[in-house]
């Protein structure tokens, strides 16, 4: 019988490139089945909930736990510092998502108008 080799897969590191990092750890989250939590959040507990809404309430704070410790081990603790609210992985992703992807953006912004006055520039000094 042939032994089969399993490569884990690695959880990709935050290197400052949110779009990109945030399209690989999306990926991975969806492989580990646990991107819903992340994307949705974590219902809150009621009194008026039933047994088996309140069980599967305590599955989804645990898949939670998973995600959260994904990215903890995805992000730098220097950053994690940055970020207030760490209570669930929703709050994680969607803080990393408004602190890195909006800075990405404006970089891009600012590149392309740098490129504009430079392209600018260039043909004033052709003539």
């Amino acid at each position: 019988m042939a032994s089969e080799n399993f490569v884990q897969p690695t959880i990709p590191r935050f290197d400052g490139h949110y779009d990109h990092w945030g399209m690989l750890m999306e990926n991975f989250l969806k492989s580990k089945e646990y991107w819903q939590v992340v994307s949705d959040g974590v219902p809150e507990l009621t009194a008026a909930m039933t047994d088996v809404q309140k069980t599967e309430i305590k599955g989804i704070k645990l898949k939670d736990l998973k995600a959260k410790n994904y990215l903890f081990q995805a992000i730098d603790r220097s950053i994690l510092e940055t970020i207030l609210c760490k209570d669930t992985s929703k709050q994680i992703w969607d803080s990393m998502k408004k602190k890195y992807e909006g800075s990405a953006k404006a970089r891009r912004q600012q590149l392309q108008t740098l490129r504009t006055e430079f392209e600018n520039l260039k043909m004033k000094s052709e003539y």
